[in-house]
């Protein structure tokens, strides 16, 4: 679900199947059929290759959902079984009690501000269909609260914890309407209906509005105010009519509305509204990046957010009277999320993520300084210490700003290294492409660098985020192919590099960054040796068209609208599957079945296409899964096939 502090991974995945290998461009695939696992000319997975990443394939990780109201400790999400659930931490180090059994992964925890108890959300097969479910800590008993059809996220609770905001596709299955829920009584009415991708922010302390946003496209948010009582919307203006904005909210006494914006400015910086005086007031404009989260104690007292610097994020905490810089003690270096006080105020707990670390519950006790480790995540008996933190790198590219070669930023994973060897290179792209590659942990990543000693590059082209709103916008409309000439880059500068095998080189990415794959390999086929593409979008126009309708306009603002005459013809243009002839290299092209993103259809025709070619294509599919894979039988079986098909195409040969 799509609220900033629950994120969720993307995109790692895997099973075991057995078959006999066909040659590289036959075109009668091979297919196995096993539970809800569909392969094609995979071939088996050696028991020893499935061995060596047992450890890997259970590495663990911890996500905040929340402070439970009761004082009782905090709620987490993590994976004993197959799939992420709720488990409750009652101390730093304490037991993670699990609270959730599902077959189906958790998402969106919202504990409830003043019941015992929190909101959740949970979909079928990846189909992000999420309903939103009630879970009382007394009773522990489980109430569903949504209509069990549509898509349901984005919960906020009122500040009495009596009514429940969210975001609904009910009432037309396109349109996504706040709605507002009474949950002692279960009456829900739809308080947004003005058409597009709503979403509510928080209440009023009063309880009698409900700031709420609609967004557009990552840099046009528009915000504004609806009245509960009357229904009427009142829009905010917008400086130069249109600005990224993060999520309003009020000050507990209500004369001010924090959020954050990039409205005159290059980053989206932190600041608020005076409700008595009409004054805006910037609280972290002296920082150059961009604040992705923030939060304020109940009592009003302090303000915490978090800047997002060169990928790496820090943790700032104000006195929200003086405006004055508090003392924190040093934090690990790696990725914060789930910013949230304790309802005492005395602690701020978050999630924190590094390259060399799975994400864990971390707090800081403001009265000590000091901070504490909740959860201690496993790491599959493996040594921490053999884990390689990456190195931040910029390459030149083919365009200029002010005169001087543009810079692309790169993470830069690098083996031990071997005298006289160079090391083959796996270049990782992000989705989105509103996303950013950020240095979190990755047992994939960890795997290649240490046990198959592969170099891995993970860039941020440009149309990344976390670099400014000039760069986020760089390949918009007909500069879609800007960042695919980013990798071509990166190639020149790998070939530049004494250590690194520039005959040795492939592409893996999911969803855009899927496509970023496929696009690649049309480019720079000679350069490469082989590309998995994950959930990727194979041809604009049919991805366009075939999107689920809740989300098309969304995505026409990002990559063009596929109904005008001109802009459709670039889409086929630059499509892969227009240029899919140009592909002469191994490919491996996974899918979720219940993708409402990027349909299975887009997986389906590059397979076809390639093949119809003489390419040579493993094909995965999940019938259980959507856009990415979150059930560990089959991330496992994905990963094992991934090391395979690697160990194939890029090392051996």
């Amino acid at each position: 679900m799509e609220r900033a502090r629950h994120r969720t991974a993307l995109l790692l995945l895997a099973l075991s199947c057995a078959f006999a290998a066909v040659p590289a461009g036959a075109a009668d695939a091979q297919r196995v059929e096993a539970g809800n696992r569909v392969s094609e000319n995979i071939p088996e997975i050696p028991a020893a290759l499935t061995e060596q990443l047992q450890r890997y394939a259970n590495t663990r990780a911890a996500g905040l959902g929340g402070w439970i109201a009761d004082g009782s400790g905090v709620l987490v999400s993590t994976r004993f079984s197959t799939t992420a659930q709720v488990h409750r931490v009652k101390a730093p180090g304490g037991a993670r009690e699990q609270l959730t059994f599902f077959d189906e992964p958790i998402a969106s925890i919202v504990p409830n501000p003043k019941r015992n108890g929190f909101v959740f959300g949970k979909d079928v097969g990846g189909s992000e269909f999420w309903q939103l479910y009630w879970f009382d800590l007394d009773t522990r008993e489980t109430k569903r609260l949504t209509d069990g059809k549509s898509r349901n996220e984005s919960p906020v609770w009122s500040g009495d914890g009596r009514r429940l905001a969210y975001s609904s596709t009910e009432r037309n299955g396109k349109d996504t309407d706040v709605w507002v829920l009474d949950l002692d009584t279960g009456a829900k009415k739809a308080v947004v209906t003005d058409g597009g991708a709503w979403s509510a922010t928080d209440f009023s302390p009063d309880g009698k509005e409900l700031l709420v946003q609609r967004f557009v496209s990552i840099n046009d948010v528009q915000p504004g105010a609806v009245d509960l009582a009357t229904g009427k919307l009142m829009r905010f203006p917008v400086d130069g009519g249109k600005a990224a904005f993060g999520a309003f909210r009020f000050a507990p006494d209500g004369t001010r509305a924090y959020y954050t914006s990039d409205e005159g400015s290059e980053f989206r910086t932190l600041r608020f509204h005076d409700l008595r005086t009409n004054k805006v007031t910037s609280l972290s404009g002296g920082i150059a990046w961009d604040v992705e989260d923030y939060a304020l104690s109940r009592d009003g007292s302090r303000v915490a957010f978090v800047t997002n610097e060169d990928g790496f994020g820090v943790l700032h905490l104000l006195d929200a009277a003086t405006l004055k810089e508090m003392a924190l003690p040093a934090l690990p270096k790696g990725v914060i999320g789930g910013l949230e006080f304790s309802p005492d105020g005395r602690r701020i707990a978050f999630s924190l993520n590094s390259a060399v670390s799975p994400s864990d519950v971390y707090a800081v006790d403001l009265d000590a300084n000091a901070v504490t480790r909740w959860t201690e995540s496993e790491v599959g008996g493996l040594d921490a210490s053999t884990f390689v933190a990456p190195e931040l790198v910029r390459f030149p590219t083919f365009d200029k700003v002010k005169g001087k070669p543009r810079t692309i930023p790169a993470f830069w994973y690098r083996p031990k290294a071997k005298d006289g060897t160079k090391a083959p290179v796996v270049i990782q792209i992000h989705g989105g492409p509103e996303s950013q590659a950020r240095p979190v942990f990755n047992p994939d990543i960890q795997f290649l660098v240490d046990q198959l000693g592969v170099s891995v590059l993970v860039p941020n082209v440009r149309g990344s985020a976390g670099y400014g709103k000039g760069y986020l916008l760089l390949d918009n409309g007909d500069k879609r192919e800007d960042s695919v000439k980013d990798i071509g880059a990166l190639l020149d500068w790998i070939a530049r590099q004494p250590e690194l095998d520039a005959q040795r080189v492939a592409v893996y990415g999911g969803s855009y960054g899927g496509y970023m794959v496929l696009a690649t390999m049309t480019h720079y086929d000679a350069r490469l040796r082989a590309g998995v593409d994950i959930v990727g979008i194979s041809n604009f126009v049919t991805f366009l068209e075939n999107t689920e309708s809740y989300r098309r306009d969304l995505r026409r603002a990002e990559y063009g609208d596929e109904r005008d005459p001109g802009m459709r013809a670039f889409l086929q243009k630059i499509s892969p599957t227009t240029n899919a002839k140009s592909i002469t290299r191994p490919l491996f092209v996974a899918q979720g079945a219940n993708d409402p993103r990027v349909p299975a259809s887009e997986a389906e025709q590059i397979v076809r296409t390639v093949r119809g070619n003489g390419g040579d294509v493993w094909f995965l599919e999940f019938k259980d899964e959507g856009h990415g894979f979150r059930k560990k039988p089959n991330v496992d079986y994905f990963r094992a096939a991934t090391m395979l098909f690697w160990k194939k195409n890029l090392i051996g040969g």
